[in-house]
């Protein structure tokens, strides 16, 4: 599903315009993206928890070349399913 039809879905199901839906899809975005940009997690009840982990630096081996090269140390994202949605997507 790509944003267009996510942001239809939602608008007719909460009985909003796709305008003011998409303002509302931007704004939650641009939150939680600054909240893990600030170290802190996002969690929704029965749904999931996003959050940050930190990856070490390392060496790794390019396939097909052997060439050894450092990947630095980064911070990536991670998401922890919810219950709700782990036995919604079981029962599928």
């Amino acid at each position: 599903m790509k944003k267009a039809e996510f942001i239809q879905v939602v608008a007719e199901k909460a009985g909003l315009s796709k305008k003011d839906t998409n303002v509302v899809l931007d704004a939650m975005l641009e939150t939680i993206t600054e909240a893990l940009s600030d170290g802190k997690s996002v969690s929704f009840i029965g749904f999931g928890t996003f959050s940050t982990t930190p990856r070490a630096a390392r060496t790794a081996r390019v396939p097909g070349t052997d060439k050894i090269v450092d990947v630095p140390a980064t911070t990536a994202v991670k998401f922890k399913v919810g219950k709700k949605l782990k036995d919604a997507v079981a029962q599928k």
